[in-house]
């Protein structure tokens, strides 16, 4: 009997302090994400390794706003030489000639003359003649003069019938990704999206990627309009492959007490603090602490990550807010309040009082 009240005092004794332990914070529970002890400012390092630079927002500390992304030279100089130009004449196209007056002679060839991978196609009478690199009007005057060692009177009608030479690639977040042919009417990069169906709705038309040549262009259509300029106005050329981009790559995120939890869009114009949180459906009024509102910058390529946090119980911290510029990847978080976290530890804790008191009836 001594025995059995020692167990009950010991198990009561071991779950009474497993329960201190929980709220005093020393237990491992997971309570949820919360800033936990920040200095007010300066630099810490983390316990993972990483070092952080805490800023209070004030109008001293607000970072400036991002300079608008000049036009690389490589984009100029691919708008600058980019225009119309008349369709010349590849391999694997697939030409249609007839001889007005001599039908017998092109009768062999009436489902087409391939050109070859050396670019030339076999002619009755003429054996091999060169076709690509040509355009169309210069083979014929080339084919009609080779002709007249023949025939009295040539005059060849040339045409391609099947364009099978001249091909770009597209994938992304395009409607129908794959390979297109180019026709005889150049190709712009609005007609090659269009061609891929498209867009699609979770697109960046701001963020599109043409490799030629083993050259990448980062071009996004807003930045081609402020240059004056347009995707109509840059021409595909065989052997280009055009990326749309995700908007994935382009949204900030929220976490902890917000009305709506979801990434962010960042829009055409830009997108400031305030925004997002007006788009995330503003703080949680029953559980957030506005007292501190943190934003969390990962600088690629800085040792530091910036975390800035602003009081947005005053209103005037509003303004402050509306001047915050959000880059790509930028993380908004707002922690719990005090008894908010106290009423989620109490809730891990239930199932551990009702063990006490299971034990304790030992």
């Amino acid at each position: 009997m001594v025995f059995s009240k020692n167990r009950q005092s010991l198990f009561v004794t071991v779950a009474l302090t497993l329960m201190i332990g929980l709220t005093t914070g020393c237990a491992s529970i997971n309570t949820g994400l919360q800033a936990g002890e920040l200095p007010p400012s300066g630099v810490f390092q983390a316990d993972n390794g990483i070092q952080f630079n805490i800023q209070p927002l004030s109008l001293a500390t607000l970072p400036p706003k991002q300079a608008k992304a000049r036009p690389n030279s490589e984009l100029s100089q691919l708008i600058k030489n980019s225009g119309r130009a008349d369709y010349r004449i590849a391999q694997a196209d697939i030409l249609s000639i007839i001889l007005v007056g001599y039908p017998d002679i092109t009768a062999a060839g009436a489902t087409g003359y391939p050109v070859d991978q050396q670019g030339f196609i076999q002619f009755p009478l003429i054996g091999r003649i060169k076709a690509s690199g040509m355009s169309v009007p210069q083979f014929t005057a080339n084919l009609s003069g080779q002709l007249k060692r023949y025939l009295k009177y040539p005059d060849p009608q040339v045409k391609v019938a099947e364009y099978r030479g001249n091909k770009f690639f597209i994938d992304g977040e395009v409607g129908k990704s794959g390979e297109f042919n180019i026709a005889d009417a150049p190709v712009s990069l609005y007609s090659a999206i269009s061609m891929a169906g498209g867009a699609t709705p979770t697109g960046d038309s701001d963020s599109i990627v043409l490799n030629r040549n083993g050259v990448s262009y980062d071009i996004g259509l807003q930045t081609l309009r402020e240059m004056g300029s347009s995707a109509n106005q840059i021409y595909i050329k065989n052997g280009d492959s055009i990326h749309v981009n995700s908007q994935s790559r382009n949204k900030i995120y929220v976490l902890g007490e917000f009305g709506k939890v979801a990434p962010v869009p960042i829009l055409e114009q830009g997108i400031s603090l305030a925004q997002v949180l007006g788009e995330s459906n503003g703080l949680n009024s029953n559980t957030a602490d506005a007292a501190k509102i943190y934003v969390v910058r990962d600088n690629p390529g800085y040792p530091m990550t910036n975390i800035y946090y602003v009081d947005m119980q005053s209103i005037t911290s509003f303004s402050l807010a509306n001047r915050f510029e959000m880059h790509p990847n930028d993380i908004v978080y707002v922690d719990p309040t005090g008894l908010t976290r106290w009423n989620r530890i109490i809730s891990s804790l239930l199932p551990s009082s009702s063990a006490i008191r299971s034990i304790s009836g030992l």
